[in-house]
């Protein structure tokens, strides 16, 4: 078995408790790896020997039951993958699947009655441990459980895809084990209670003492803990539904959603050794896998990488926001007023043209207020606080105290600089002045102003409480102050934020383009647009580019793509057929279908592209462009574009966002004559 010298180890620590109504103490299970809930329980080989060790010190102490619950706020999330990388041969994956699988089932297999205690998140091997108990209790402040390994291209390894669908049957499992994951959901403790992953539903302040009892009480007979017998005669159908559902989404692209089907398929009359062995054998493929490695490396760029953005001032820096001012009163400047009041909690005031229009973007705020208030996410005092936080007015004078000042107006850049020197007069010296724009010249915008230094790209994405990203654009005068505000404002609001250059389009915007730009050179040579829509199912992308095209608006796309033409004018096309999609003003897709009046309308020419000519030339275009940015110093290394694209633009982790496939696939080599990461990262090839 291979070690992890770098392994935070969990250590499983044993105590006797006594409990009101039994004659014999029960043994307690405590899983803690020594640091508080922000590095959470995982299970290393340490970790598991350590398991492996108290349970048979609690065994040996003969008591009324055996019980496993984790530090404060956390159970466990799993496994931990810090050591995946350094897994090196099929003999160790396999190794690690046996030992796992070896642990846990002496909970399974114990004649003492077994228990666990979930008291906090449980994901992964957290909550595997869990079903290899005979009973369960969850928490309700337990914040997330789940199975989310086929998401970073493993499956549940140690048990999950056998007992999970023998306990609650296949369709939960299902939910659980594939869409969940795919979809980035994992369970609540009422869903999970309702599903039947655990027996009872406890409130976290007397969640130990109440789990004490409700044990006693099953060990005496007093309790009784039905489970509905599970249905097998629609396994076989749930499954079939699923793998179409898979293909239609993800087109084979993901090899650890197809083993899970496997093994979910197996589950249904194989016996848990068979199941189980056949678990270790699929687990120890998927681990030395490109799609594997890939998610691993996504994950620890989202895990970590987001966390510590590079090239950021000291956080002594930042300004503190007492009150944020909004320039517009549109959807999107509606959408920012209702983050930054939820995440703040500081005056927000919106102003626009006229008062019809401040007063629509403030009754926006209220409504979804109300709506969280009605899906029980916030509780009244709270909305009644927020409530009292929002405001609106067409005097901008109003601004004058605001410490934060960001406009949400058209993408116009004469417009953007007319605002700012307004504002500038009204506002105070060292109030920051911050831009959402998707294309524009931060440095542009600022210049003829009095203090350039306070203007800040802050380009949110759209949806703006789905997308986790934010580019923070340096403008050549940006000063550290500014900078070290915008990213602490960012951290407030919950969003993983990128040091960007000013540079055209930024990194999404300007990596979308490019492949859009392809996308329509093909379209405009002659290929149909529904073969082009289809070129890249290899790749497993969230959206074909039509569905893409649509979601972010012909126009905005067309605009962008005006703005990189006129920068980079023999990389990026000025399509007319795209232009003619603009113009149109129709729907792009009809029931999931091309819009054939779309189709209909465009001009193709003679010399027509095969998908996987289509496909190969975007993603040479994007090997192109990527390396561009990266020697202009759009950001600081490939990991930060990777980053942008997965919480940006929705890049699934099994490409690792987007340079470990360039890379493993040969395309930056030829292309570009170099790799754009390191030998080793992400099963990029030596």
């Amino acid at each position: 078995m291979i070690e992890n010298p770098n392994e935070v180890v969990t250590k499983a620590l044993v105590r006797l408790v006594s409990v009101p109504g039994l004659d014999k103490q029960a043994a307690l299970i405590t899983l803690d790896n020594g640091f508080d809930h922000k590095k959470p329980n995982s299970f290393g080989p340490a970790g598991l020997k350590s398991l492996d060790e108290a349970i048979t010190t609690a065994t040996a102490a003969a008591p009324a039951f055996i019980a496993i619950t984790g530090k404060p706020y956390i159970f466990c999330v799993g496994a931990d993958i810090t050591g995946m990388p350094l897994i090196s041969s099929r003999d160790q994956a396999v190794a690690l699947g046996e030992l796992g699988h070896r642990v846990f089932a002496r909970l399974k297999n114990s004649e003492i009655p077994t228990f666990a205690f979930i008291n906090g998140a449980a994901l992964g091997g957290g909550l595997e441990v869990a079903l290899h108990c005979h009973y369960r209790t969850v928490s309700g402040g337990a914040a997330a459980l789940g199975l989310p390994e086929v998401a970073i291209g493993l499956i549940p390894g140690w048990g999950g895809s056998q007992l999970l669908p023998n306990l609650i049957g296949v369709p939960g499992a299902a939910q659980v084990i594939l869409q969940n994951p795919l979809t980035q959901k994992t369970l609540r403790p009422k869903q999970a209670r309702e599903l039947g992953v655990a027996d009872a539903l406890f409130e976290p302040a007397e969640f130990l003492e109440d789990s004490l009892a409700w044990a006693a009480g099953v060990v005496k007979g007093d309790v009784t803990v039905e489970r509905p017998e599970v249905d097998k005669d629609m396994w076989d159908g749930v499954l079939f539904f699923a793998k179409q559902q898979l293909d239609e989404k993800l087109h084979g692209a993901v090899p650890s959603a197809n083993k899970a089907l496997e093994l979910l398929a197996l589950a249904k009359e194989s016996s848990f050794e068979d199941g189980t062995a056949a678990e270790t054998e699929a687990l120890a493929d998927l681990i030395m896998g490109d799609e594997s490695r890939a998610s691993l490396y996504a994950f620890d760029l989202v895990q970590r990488r987001a966390k510590r953005p590079v090239g950021v001032p000291s956080r002594e820096n930042a300004r503190k926001v007492t009150k944020v001012g909004i320039v517009g009163a549109g959807l999107m400047a509606s959408q920012l007023a209702l983050l930054f009041l939820r995440r703040l909690q500081v005056p927000v005031v919106l102003t626009d043209l006229d008062q019809a229009r401040v007063d629509k973007g403030v009754a926006y705020v209220n409504e979804q207020i109300d709506k969280l208030v009605g899906k029980r996410r916030m509780d009244e005092g709270t909305a009644a606080k927020l409530r009292g936080l929002i405001s609106g007015s067409v005097d901008r004078q109003v601004f004058a105290d605001a410490d934060f000042v960001i406009e949400a107006v058209f993408e116009n850049l004469d417009l953007k600089k007319q605002i700012w020197a307004e504002f500038e007069k009204i506002v105070k010296p060292e109030a920051i002045l911050a831009t959402n724009t998707s294309s524009l010249s931060i440095t542009e915008m600022a210049a003829g102003l009095e203090h350039p230094e306070r203007v800040v790209g802050f380009h949110f994405f759209n949806p703006v409480a789905v997308l986790p990203l934010l580019e923070i654009i340096k403008g050549e005068k940006t000063d550290d102050a500014t900078l070290a505000t915008a990213f602490e404002v960012g951290k407030q609001l919950k969003k993983s934020s990128v040091l960007v250059k000013d540079a055209p389009a930024f990194v999404v915007n300007r990596v979308l383009t490019r492949f859009t730009s392809e996308v329509f050179k093909a379209v405009d040579a002659g290929t149909p647009l529904d073969v082009v829509n289809e070129a890249f199912d290899p790749l497993g992308l969230p959206m074909r580019p039509v569905a893409l095209l649509q979601l972010v608006g012909p126009a905005v796309a067309y605009h962008v793509g005006e703005t990189l033409h006129a920068a980079f004018p023999d990389r990026f096309v000025d399509s007319a057929n795209l232009k003619t999609i603009v113009d149109l003003g129709q729907p792009l897709l009809v029931d999931d279908e091309i819009n054939p009046e779309v189709a209909k309308a465009l001009v193709l020419g003679d010399s027509p592209l095969t998908a996987d000519e289509v496909r190969q030339r975007a993603l040479d275009a994007l090997a192109e462009e990527i390396r561009i940015m990266l020697d202009e110093g759009v950001v600081a290394e490939a990991q930060d574009i990777d980053l942008c694209m997965i919480l940006g633009a929705g890049y699934p982790f099994h490409l690792g966002g987007i340079t470990p496939y360039l890379d493993r696939s040969g395309t930056a080599e030829r292309v570009t004559g170099k790799r754009f990461l390191r030998p080793g990262v992400a099963n990029v090839p030596a």
